[in-house]
């Protein structure tokens, strides 16, 4: 890949003023070889293969930082979904496996390992459902693990009894994780159409379908995005849509192109079996300012996010994003698109808190962006029947129009409607969000699934 210099010199001002970073390199590593009918030995081996496959991680990622001056904001691990490998074992509670998988990571300088994963979209085998009770303490007790189950796909359609199960496990992570304002939380994500190359926490596994070692990288920049379009608006002709749609189009082409620059030559470096596989388009926010999707929206020309017209700026946002980075390289996957986690982004923790922004506009604006409801802060009295039926109305959307979608919701212990929690770092400050007042017990109790869409009858 050959950078000509005109743009060398926008990636640099990219990196210096707007907040372009490779957000992070998630190394995907297959853990098929390492089950056993033995908890004890299962971990051993699971924890060996981790630091034997991973040990050059975080010192290749410092070189090539070093070298190419691009900011790699996290190194990350994904492993194979530990249903898969704990349910030979015949345990009760994969517990240990979370604490394996924590240890190695904090051994080698990870900054979190995923794969705590089920996949459940069409049934519940004994080991889903010993890794689904295990999510509570798993995560409670571990830094640095997180966690996915996938209840649900186009094909498959959805399964309501995984999703009703969700509800409690949610309800019990928050309250094992009381002190901290239910972070654990934060750590897990229900899905539709869950992708099996995502290297963004804490949806990220290394699928069934990958090879034994895969560099992923996740690049960002709403910053970039943003100070384009300022630019654009400032620049005193007429602007219409289309322009701003092409001026999103050819941002994203450079940040996808730099993100594929750096992930191919951290593969290279680390050489053996790892593979380079995806960049993941995703504009990716963070509590800093300038560095927001919602302020994105909000240059276009809406006074808040979450008025009016939101959900039409986000799907022109999203398919621009899209648009670009697949002419920047051939290796797109992962979620790619425009990520909306309310607590990440300032700019939709103010728009929360002036009353613009309501979990019903964000259900709708996820129709048409990369995940779904995420890192939502809820009352921590809502229930379990809530959580899930929240997170079936979410899933719905990604299960009939054939998307990726995902739930990332917090019940914060002790806090009601609008109500501030601090969780600090990347995962920023959340206001609670008033849920229905009406309850949907009896529909969840019904249990069952709900029948794949007809637009999965492709063959």
């Amino acid at each position: 890949m050959i950078f000509d210099l005109e743009e060398t010199r926008a990636i640099l001002r990219m990196i210096e003023t707007e907040h372009l970073d490779i957000r992070t390199v998630t190394l995907g590593i297959s853990l098929r070889g390492c089950a056993t009918s033995d908890i004890t030995e299962t971990c051993r081996r699971v924890y060996d293969h981790i630091m034997r496959s991973a040990e050059r991680l975080v010192p290749v990622a410092k070189e090539v930082n070093a070298a190419y001056g691009v900011p790699i904001v996290n190194k990350r691990i994904a492993v194979t979904p530990i249903a898969l490998v704990g349910e030979p074992t015949g345990a009760a509670s994969y517990v240990p496996l979370a604490k394996a998988l924590d240890r190695a990571a904090e051994e080698l300088g990870i900054d979190y390992i995923a794969g705590f994963s089920a996949l459940v979209e069409k049934g519940i085998t004994t080991g889903d459902a010993v890794l689904l009770d295990s999510i509570p303490e798993a995560l409670a007790t571990t830094a640095r693990v997180c966690s996915s189950v996938n209840v649900a796909t186009t094909r498959a359609g959805i399964n309501m009894d995984a999703i009703a199960h969700m509800g409690h496990v949610i309800r019990a992570l928050a309250a094992a994780t009381a002190d901290r304002g239910g972070i654990g939380c934060a750590k897990l994500v229900t899905f539709a159409n869950m992708p099996e190359d995502n290297p963004f926490v804490a949806g990220a596994n290394h699928g069934i379908g990958e090879g034994d070692l895969t560099l992923n990288v996740g690049v960002s920049g709403p910053g970039v995005v943003l100070s384009a379009l300022r630019r654009l608006r400032e620049s005193g002709r007429k602007v219409s849509l289309t322009d701003v749609a092409e001026t999103i189009k050819r941002m994203s082409f450079k940040v996808t192109r730099a993100g594929e620059l750096i992930g191919q030559e951290v593969a290279r470096r680390l050489g053996g079996k790892v593979r380079f596989g995806i960049v993941d388009l995703s504009l990716a926010p963070t509590p800093a300012m300038g560095d927001s999707v919602a302020e994105i929206l909000e240059v276009l020309g809406l006074e808040r996010t979450g008025c009016h017209g939101t959900t039409a700026a986000l799907a022109l946002l999203t398919d621009a994003v899209k648009k670009g980075g697949a002419m920047a390289t051939s290796s797109v996957g992962g979620l790619s698109g425009a990520f909306i986690p309310v607590s990440e982004d300032h700019d939709m923790v103010d728009a929360v808190k002036v009353g613009a922004l309501s979990i019903d506009k964000l259900e709708a604006m996820t129709a048409v962006c990369s995940v779904g409801l995420d890192m939502v802060a809820v009352p921590g009295d809502t229930s379990p029947a809530m959580i899930s039926a929240i997170i079936a109305d979410e899933i719905s959307i990604g299960t009939f129009n054939n998307k990726t979608t995902a739930v990332r919701i917090i019940p914060v212990p002790d806090k009601g409607p609008g109500e501030t929690v601090e969780f600090g770092g990347l995962l920023g400050q959340a206001i609670v969000m008033p849920v229905s007042r009406y309850q949907p017990d009896g529909f969840i109790a019904l249990g069952g699934r709900i029948p794949a869409p007809v637009i999965s009858l492709r063959n």
